[in-house]
């Protein structure tokens, strides 16, 4: 399952969750994948929330780049990023637990007994913002659509729906291809209900972007805008879910206020100044220098970290294999030692940082030592595929004293690219043996701030005889590069929540490899790859979906499709003292937006 916030699941969800099997013979309130629900049908908010926050004031917030479409849900153009505040979702994550689901659009979920249907009753006074009720026939509309023209994401992620019928007007049944997809009754509770008759008046094309304010019927509504640039959500005074158990205590802000800057430190010196009130830092070198600044004094601006509970996922500088340069796992693996991480992490982070080491990092789910029994138990119909490294050796990366002299490490990708016949020309730069094609390949990113990162990689590349470049490209030409796959290198995370499934299909699935504008920007096209993903979402429980997702791991890791970067457990926020939050927090995001409110004057 994917870990979203509500905002983030609109523009082609980002990270994933936990499976159980699920069963349930009546209406129920919720459904968990693998053990029982936390909240009782009769809970009145989440823990992590405060039930009596009171509503009003203005959240001033900021995002890097631009937009140009409030349409997330298709490839072209660039979406706000806070659209999702307008939409509602059959159901809402319960953030403190694994994966766990409660209803929010829809009032009941039944789920039948073999797991080859779910059915959603809807609330009976939900509305979209322009009064019209929500029926089941938005729902059949809205998933219909997003599979035939919606981002390849959805395709991928409900790609075992059979089909979808509305039973009346309020109730609406997915019946599915398998009955071993547990985690499809759940993950179906996030995907986007969009009003039929806003999209389908006459002058509307969903398959375009576009900057008309649409209709939704979520907590906020857009209320102005300035294409590109700034963007003000007014909260609905009368929404039909304010209190319901899901949304208690939530959505506190009458006003949303988000301003694009173009550049990071405009916008850092622009918080500074009081121009927006919470600003999450995820460069660690600016964290540790540049907040020695007055209101950090005077105390008008808190400095917090706060720890939280997700996984780490997949942070990297990502190779596209479509690329001859690529092709070879030899080049793949030696490129893996010209990443000196224990050097840049005290240069550049002040060693905050921990090294990537799995593609599920800072979770039980990361691959560890040797396999299991039960791990090469899964494995072993595919060890004539499979390196012999996957059942014999730990994955490790390349480790260095961190004091700059990393001539052993460059010396191990040296013999390795020797061994494989990558022999250098006059200019000093290898050739393969097979096409006499030169080592060479360029790195791309929107970030002005991988730079100092990149630059010592890119030497230690020149030393060991393969040329790089880095191109810094802005944030549509970034969208549109890899949309399209036109691109050597680039950095990238592959987020993850506790419990992976169906969006695994989207990362490395063979079908996706072909599919512009899909996730799987590396190319894998493994049927290894592809069977290991089908074993996890089918997982029985929870220690099997652990082995599988293990397994499925130590294929990716051996496979050297990456260079792993690193990760940090916890939120480095700096917020207006005029801000408060609850005293327990989601392990999950900060929900800032969410969660907190403005402090009375």
């Amino acid at each position: 399952m994917l870990l979203f916030q509500k905002s983030a699941v609109f523009s082609v969800c980002v990270a994933v969750m936990s499976f159980v099997s699920v069963v349930a013979l009546a209406d129920t309130h919720g459904l968990a994948m693998h053990g029982e629900l936390k909240y009782p049908a009769d809970f009145s908010h989440f823990d992590y929330v405060n039930p009596d926050a009171p509503k009003g004031g203005t959240l001033k917030v900021a995002e890097i780049g631009d937009f140009d479409s409030y349409n997330p849900f298709i490839i072209k153009g660039m979406p706000e990023r806070n659209i999702g505040l307008i939409y509602s979702t059959l159901m809402t994550s319960g953030e403190d637990e694994p994966f766990s689901m409660y209803g929010d659009l829809a009032k009941s979920i039944k789920v039948a007994d073999d797991n080859s249907a779910v059915t959603f009753t809807l609330q009976d006074d939900a509305v979209w913002h322009d009064g019209e009720q929500i029926q089941a026939s938005d729902v059949v509309w809205s998933f219909n659509t997003l599979i035939a023209h919606g981002a390849p994401f959805y395709k991928a992620y409900y790609g075992d729906v059979e089909n979808v019928t509305a039973d009346s007007d309020k109730v609406v049944t997915f019946h599915f291809k398998s009955t071993e997809n547990g985690e499809l009754p759940l993950i179906l509770g996030q995907f986007p209900v969009l009003p039929e008759h806003y999209w389908t008046a006459e002058g509307r094309d969903f398959t375009k972007s576009t900057l008309e304010p649409p209709v939704g019927s979520g907590p906020y509504k857009v209320r102005t805008i300035d294409a590109g640039s700034h963007v003000v959500y007014e909260r609905v005074e009368d929404w039909w879910g304010a209190d319901l158990p899901v949304n208690k205590g939530r959505y506190n802000f009458d006003k949303i206020d988000v301003t694009y800057y173009r550049d990071p430190t405009v916008s850092l010196e622009a918080f500074f100044a009081g121009e927006y009130d919470v600003h999450q830092e995820n460069t660690a070198k600016t964290w540790a220098t540049a907040y020695d600044v007055e209101p950090i004094k005077n105390g008008s601006i808190v400095k917090a970290e706060l720890q939280h509970g997700l996984p780490g996922g997949m942070q990297a500088w990502i190779m596209n294999i479509r690329k001859p340069v690529f092709k070879d796992i030899a080049v793949r693996k030696a490129i893996q030692y010209a990443f000196d991480f224990e050097w840049s992490n005290k240069q550049f982070a002040y060693g905050s940082y921990t090294r990537t080491n799995s593609y599920f990092s800072n979770s039980e789910l990361a691959s560890f030592g040797l396999p299991s029994e039960e791990e090469v138990a899964i494995l072993e119909p595919y060890r004539d595929q499979l390196p012999a490294e996957v059942f014999t050796s730990e994955f490790t990366v390349p480790v260095t004293n961190g004091d700059g002299n990393n001539r052993a490490q460059l010396r191990e990708g040296i013999r390795i690219l020797e061994e494989a016949g990558y022999k250098t020309g006059e200019d000093g730069i290898r050739v393969d043996p097979k096409t006499g094609e030169r080592l060479s390949f360029e790195i791309i990113d929107n970030q002005q701030a991988f730079e100092r990162w990149t630059l010592p990689f890119i030497k230690n590349l020149k030393r060991m005889g393969i040329e790089a470049s880095f191109r810094v490209v802005d944030d549509s030409q970034l969208v549109n590069l890899l949309n399209s796959f036109d691109f050597d290198m680039t950095i990238h995370s592959f987020g993850q929540s506790l419990s992976p499934g169906n969006e695994q299909r989207e990362f490395w699935g063979s079908e996706k490899a072909t599919m512009e504008g899909s996730r799987n920007m590396i190319g894998i096209q493994s049927p290894v790859v592809d069977a290991l993903i089908e074993q996890l979402i089918t997982a029985s429980s929870r220690d099997d979906l652990i082995m599988h997702t293990r397994a499925l791991d130590r294929v990716l890791l051996n496979g050297y499709y990456v260079v792993p970067q690193w990760y940090i457990d916890k939120w480095r926020l700096a917020y207006s003292k005029s801000l408060a939050h609850p005293e327990t927090l989601s392990p999950k995001s900060p929900n800032v937006t969410d969660t907190w409110w403005k402090k009375p004057e």
